[in-house]
């Protein structure tokens, strides 16, 4: 197998990423090393960073069709498969044919005509500066056509069950497993109770009427617009989904109660 190994430059030492391609290629294998996104190749990937590196690597290697998994040298590393004083451990998983993987579903938003992938979620915020009001918005949801319901809130989050440990849960949204087959809307700072988080099948589409003036919109993170009443904006499973190498759910669930705790 050819193993390509990404590296964050501003996180982990070229000499981390060096150490395992010594290794790779001692049984047997091809390595390559990349610090930029667009060099990325091989049959499998290793990431050498933390949660935002890990969630760029996997959405440009699902594009690629190519599995990945991560090593954490950032804080939290709810991504990632192993911590740094792991980074060894990471061959064998990589080098092993029948390694299980787990594929995880993506958002595709669709905002009058242009289209994004999201790994993580889909962020409706209000926008805050010095000019502005501070109003909460009302932001009216249908799925497949039929009116869900209204979230009088400061925002709302399409979140993916990988991005359901992520901003949505310190929203107030719940925890999915990351092979679920639901997607979670949650309201942020939400001004009625009435307005809470809800779960939705991932093989549906929404559609939003959104408020006068313009709300912005970010993808894992990453402007992508604004949008208000004029504006269209859906929102549905993308085609692609990101894989990941894992040692199994069980690890999962260690993993994600000790970083929670």
């Amino acid at each position: 197998m050819n193993i390509g190994i990404y590296y964050n430059r501003k996180q982990v030492d070229r000499s981390v990423a060096e150490h395992l391609a010594a290794h790779i290629f001692a049984a047997g294998h091809t390595a390559v090393l990349f610090s930029e996104l667009t060099e990325i190749c091989g049959d499998r990937l290793v990431v050498l960073g933390g949660d935002g590196t890990m969630l760029r690597a996997a959405k440009r290697a699902s594009v690629l069709n190519i599995p990945v998994v991560g090593v954490n040298y950032g804080r939290l590393g709810f991504l990632t498969e192993f911590e740094r004083e792991e980074t060894d451990k990471v061959i064998p998983l990589v080098l092993d044919e029948n390694c299980a993987v787990l594929r995880r579903a993506m958002l595709e938003v669709e905002l009058n005509g242009s289209k994004f992938d999201c790994l993580n979620e889909l962020a409706l915020l209000h926008p805050v500066a010095p000019d502005k009001d501070n109003r909460v918005v009302t932001i009216s949801v249908a799925i497949d056509g039929s009116h869900a319901g209204e979230f009088i809130a400061d925002g709302l989050i399409v979140a993916t069950p990988t991005g359901s440990t992520a901003y949505s849960l310190s929203a107030g949204g719940s925890i999915m497993t990351p092979d679920c087959e639901t997607f979670q809307l949650t309201p942020v700072c939400a001004f009625s109770m009435r307005s809470r988080s809800i779960a939705y099948s991932n093989r549906s589409e929404l559609s939003f009427s959104l408020p006068k003036g313009a709300l912005v919109l970010y993808g894992d993170g990453v402007f992508l617009g604004q949008a208000g009443a004029e504006d269209r904006l859906t929102v549905r499973r993308s085609v692609r989904s990101a894989a990941f190498l894992t040692r199994g759910l069980s690890e999962y669930f260690r993993r994600l109660t000790e970083k929670i705790n």
